[in-house]
């Protein structure tokens, strides 16, 4: 069966699948015969680079610095076939995401650090649906304004429709000016030249700890409950991580952002801004997070004239 060569199509049929288990790349031993279950090997002028699981590595003691998860991409490519790993590895290095790319007779193959696996796994789905995640632009904000407005036409605490203007757009466009805002965890997630979701974050504290507080997120209603959402959740906790951030904070449904890791902030000894929003107000603590944080959350000021 010959492989597809439309970029357009490929792209639209691509199905990542995430292997079980970690691999390594290895330099093999000179002289050593082959042996254990490589699964895939490059040779090279300095020696002969092998990949293969991770336990098998160990079991042949051989050393490695690069854990990876293996990624197959489920799309029957042809080999002359143009576009579709620069695409992928596009997508990934707007997320951040390293990949080495291999390409079998049937299937491209990814290794991407097993850390970020799971983000990568985001990515690939939106890119299967022309979705690509990126930093937010100055010029990208008059679209991402109005994107916001068409995601809380509904409000989302009574369900019904809002009269006039959201107050999250008023709300947005202070939060670009102020002196609190992250350029770095401002992100929007295009397809075909359309930001069809945006997710911010600016600068909050705990008495003298800084962190960060997520929101407004939105996202277009066409997209909404496809994966735009979480995949911006993901990748700002990613980026915050990244930064060094302690933590991130949310106010939000105490339902759905546990499953990102959040948990009501007065179990970790800090207050919301509010005693009213009770466990709607959550944290996400990161590996920085100290362990003796008491006190109350304070937002950047654009909140406080809500």
């Amino acid at each position: 069966m010959s492989g597809e060569t439309d970029l357009k199509t490929l792209l639209e049929s691509l199905h990542p699948v995430a292997r079980d288990g970690e691999y390594v790349y290895a330099l093999w031993p000179h002289g050593r015969p082959l042996e254990g279950g490589i699964e895939a090997a490059v040779r090279e002028a300095e020696g002969l680079t092998v990949v293969l699981h991770r336990d098998e590595a160990d079991s042949l003691g051989l050393s490695y610095d690069f854990v990876a998860t293996w990624i197959t991409l489920q799309v029957h490519s042809a080999l002359e076939a143009v576009g579709l790993t620069a695409a992928v590895s596009a997508a990934l290095t707007h997320a951040g995401i390293s990949c080495n790319v291999l390409a079998g007779f049937h299937h491209d193959h990814l290794l991407v650090p097993s850390a970020d696996a799971g983000r990568a796994m985001d990515v690939l789905r939106l890119l299967a649906r022309g979705v690509v995640l990126r930093s937010e632009k100055p010029e990208d904000r008059p679209e991402i304004l109005e994107l916001t407005a068409r995601a809380f036409s509904v409000s989302p605490v009574t369900g019904e429709p809002v009269e006039g203007t959201p107050i999250e757009v008023g709300l947005l466009r202070e939060l670009f000016e102020c002196s609190e805002y992250i350029p770095e965890l401002s992100i929007v997630a295009e397809m075909g030249g359309e930001i069809v979701g945006h997710a911010i974050s600016t600068r909050g504290w705990i008495e003298d700890l800084e962190l960060v507080a997520l929101g407004p997120i939105g996202v277009l209603p066409p997209f909404q409950r496809r994966g735009v959402g979480s995949a911006l959740m993901r990748e700002t906790a990613a980026r915050a991580t990244a930064l060094g951030e302690p933590g991130i904070a949310l106010l939000g449904s105490p339902l759905y952002y546990p499953r990102f890791g959040y948990v009501p902030a007065t179990s970790l000894g800090v207050e919301p801004p509010e005693a009213v929003w009770g466990d709607h107000f959550q944290l996400l603590t990161l590996p920085g997070w100290p362990d003796d944080v008491r006190g109350t959350f304070r937002y950047a000021e654009p909140f406080n004239r809500l």
